[in-house]
């Protein structure tokens, strides 16, 4: 049997039956060496050598492919902020694109990564990253969206969903529990049931329930086991709990352990049959792993693959040129436009070009091409625009002074001879970003700085480095008004030099356009209207322990806005903050409980002079009996509006949204009683009403 040629290749336009019917059929003809030959990738690390170590350089073959069925394998790419293959289009990062709070610009990110995708021979995305920023030194901050749950799954969810758009399977990862960097191999992290299923696990949900199609689990262990191989994990809550039917992938190397995973709910090792190969036939062929096992898993694998593969395409072609398209690059723009967080400005900003003779643009990174961490991250655009780019092309080249940190003196009379100074400061790969031990490197050994290693991980420090704040500090001296724009995955403390700064922007990593769209906003072409997808503590001590070299960790109830509310600590910038150059006022404030929702509606206005978007937030209020967090987002939407323009925003909250998950008995409950909608921001105190439960 395992010599006769058979062609069960998926076809576009099959219908449902037809794709059951040919799943039946390839299980029925596979033999055990081909359905555990499924159960992994293959050939990357011989690729990945003979590519001169250079991730992305090819699709990567990430499981099913039976050669002698017809059935194709599937190909992989990474990754959060664009396709890590080719010169595609590097978008912000995905923190950058949480402060955005704008799920309609995800979807359209997504849906261009999508194309991207499949115009560079991939049909597997893992660009859906959605873990909590528990704290801010997690070195991989800047690949999720922020420290709130029901964030990052609605945005989590648009980036999937447009993904999937193009018939690209997309992933999100990693499952669970995966907020430090250093330790992520060996921690076993520590965690209630209360705390998992309301705090670490929503997210997931909400983006599964969405429709994104495959789950990748994480590295770490969760209250003794590996993510990869946890039974409680992927089993009983992925799919007893929840239903999923799709099919749970390893992360890259390193991801199991032992051959009973696939017992335990894990579908395919990647990148190599480390385990799931020879190991696992073994195991069968030993009565220690089930045959049914291999084929339940095959079945996962071939379900989800065909629906996708079969599917009809929304574009005729995906030819090469929609790689860094222009329609994807000014995509990549608007994002970093909309991301950027003005945290302080006493009226510097915007800038009027009409008075300004001479800006004086400082610091190193302001020339440096610096879109984030190098792992597998890592998008390689044709082209980076640094600050110092944009600059020059606006102004024009006698209209800039430069200078660094490396010749303070020399920045501080390039200053003095400026009506303003832009000092460029935050971090690179160097000080944050993916930590990968051994020698598979995916190019950190070089972030454009001299050739020194970009090793990523945890951050040490969550100050801007010494020579930053100096040369911040020397500047301010002169008299000359400092504008700080802030390059970091996450939050930096700014107490030791805030006072001294006219203005503080946080730009994230912004992306190859990023120095047109912080030009766009210094100039007020474009006003500011991001939010902070976290919050900035006025000490390091105000967040949760946090140790990058742990074996063990609790993961508790509390981080982010909710810890400090809990503590009454006022942070120096809540989850939320963000300054505009208009001004906007909410009123009429409405809440009914309706079926099984909660419908919201509020009138938002522009009351300044100029055009903006602005981004309500929903919080929620307990009534109290049961301890919860002080104050939870529940919704959130983002409107533009004109001068003079009033809008009403609606918003719905799940009932089930708001059920607190009762330890003893397993389940989820609400609790009966008054539930308070507070809407935040505007010129206004909050807003409040309420409904009973």
């Amino acid at each position: 049997m395992s010599d006769q040629q058979f062609d069960f290749a998926p076809r576009r336009g099959a219908s449902d039956e037809w794709i059951a019917d040919t799943v039946d059929a390839i299980m029925a003809q596979a033999t055990l060496a081909e359905k555990v030959g499924m159960l992994s990738g293959r050939g990357f690390f011989q690729e990945f050598m003979a590519d001169d170590r250079l991730w992305g350089a090819r699709p990567y073959r990430a499981g099913s492919g039976i050669e002698r069925l017809g059935v194709p394998p599937l190909w992989f790419t990474d990754g959060p902020r664009g396709v890590a293959r080719g010169q595609s289009t590097c978008f912000p990062c995905t923190m950058a694109r949480g402060a955005t709070f704008d799920t309609d610009l995800e979807m359209r990110i997504g849906e261009a990564m999508g194309k991207e995708i499949r115009a560079q021979d991939c049909d597997l995305s893992g660009a859906v990253c959605i873990n909590i920023l528990r704290h801010p030194a997690w070195g991989r901050a800047q690949e999720t969206y922020g420290e709130d749950p029901h964030h990052l799954g609605a945005m989590g969810a648009a980036l999937g969903v447009g993904i999937q758009t193009q018939n690209v399977i997309a992933t999100v990862k990693h499952f669970a529990l995966n907020s430090m960097e250093n330790a992520r191999f060996k921690v076993d992290v520590q965690v209630s049931e209360r705390a998992l299923h309301e705090i670490y696990l929503p997210h997931f949900k909400t983006a599964l329930d969405a429709g994104v199609a495959t789950v990748m689990s994480a590295y770490n262990k969760f209250n003794g086991e590996y993510c990869g191989q946890h039974h409680g994990l992927l089993t009983d809550i992925l799919r007893g709990e929840w239903g999923f039917s799709g099919f749970v992938h390893s992360d890259w190397v390193m991801g199991l352990y032992k051959p009973y995973a696939v017992a335990a709910g894990l579908d395919i090792e990647n990148p190599e049959p480390q385990i799931l190969g020879d190991k696992l036939i073994a195991a069968v062929e030993a009565g220690h792993v089930a045959p049914f096992v291999i084929d339940r898993a095959c079945r996962n694998i071939l379900r989800t693959q065909y629906r996708f593969a079969c599917a009809a395409d929304p574009l005729t072609e995906y030819p090469a040129e929609l790689v860094a398209s222009p329609e994807h690059v000014a995509l990549a723009r608007e994002a970093a436009q909309k991301s950027i967080v003005l945290l302080e400005n006493d009226g510097v900003l915007p800038l009027d070009r009409s008075k300004l003779r001479r800006i004086a643009v400082l610091g190193r990174l302001a020339e440096l091409p610096n879109t984030g961490d190098m792992g597998s991250s890592r998008v390689r655009p044709p082209y980076v625009v640094t600050p110092l780019d944009a600059l020059r092309a606006r102004l024009g080249p006698d209209a800039i002074q430069t200078g660094d940190e490396d010749d303070i003196d020399a920045a501080v009379a390039a200053a003095r001879a400026a009506d303003v100074a832009l000092i460029v400061a935050g971090y690179t790969a160097r000080e944050e970003g993916e930590y990968i031990p051994g020698d598979i490197t995916l190019g950190q050994e070089d972030d454009g700085r001299g050739g020194r290693p970009a090793i990523g991980g945890d951050r040490l420090s969550l100050e801007l480095p010494a020579e930053q704040v100096a040369l911040i500090e020397a500047v301010a001296a002169t008299g000359t008004p400092v504008v700080v724009a802030i390059v970091a995955g996450s939050a930096v403390l700014v107490e030791g030099w805030r006072a001294q700064a006219s203005a503080i922007l946080q730009t994230f990593y912004a992306g190859m356009e990023g120095g047109n769209a912080l030009a766009d906003i210094l100039f007020g072409d474009v006003s500011p209207s991001g939010r902070l997808p976290f919050t900035v503590a006025r000490d390091a001590g105000d967040y949760p322990h946090f140790d990058r070299d742990a074996n063990a960790i609790t993961y508790d109830y509390w981080h982010g806005y909710a810890k400090l509310a809990r503590d009454g600590t006022e942070p120096r910038y809540p989850f939320g903050h963000g300054l505009s150059y208009t001004r906007f006022a909410r009123r009429a404030l409405r809440a009914s409980v309706s079926g099984d929702s909660v419908g919201i509606s509020v009138a938002v206005a522009n009351v300044g002079e100029r055009s903006g978007d602005e981004t309500v937030l929903c919080h929620i209020k307990y009534p109290g009996a049961i301890e919860r967090w002080p104050l939870a987002l529940k919704a959130f939407s983002r409107v533009s509006l004109a001068p003079g323009e009033t809008r009403t925003i609606a918003m719905q909250i799940k009932i089930a949204d708001l059920r607190y998950r009762d330890e003893h008995d397993h389940e989820w409950k609400i609790e009966p009683g008054e539930y308070q909608i507070h809407i935040s921001g505007g010129i206004e105190a909050d807003l409040k009403a309420s409904v009973r439960l």
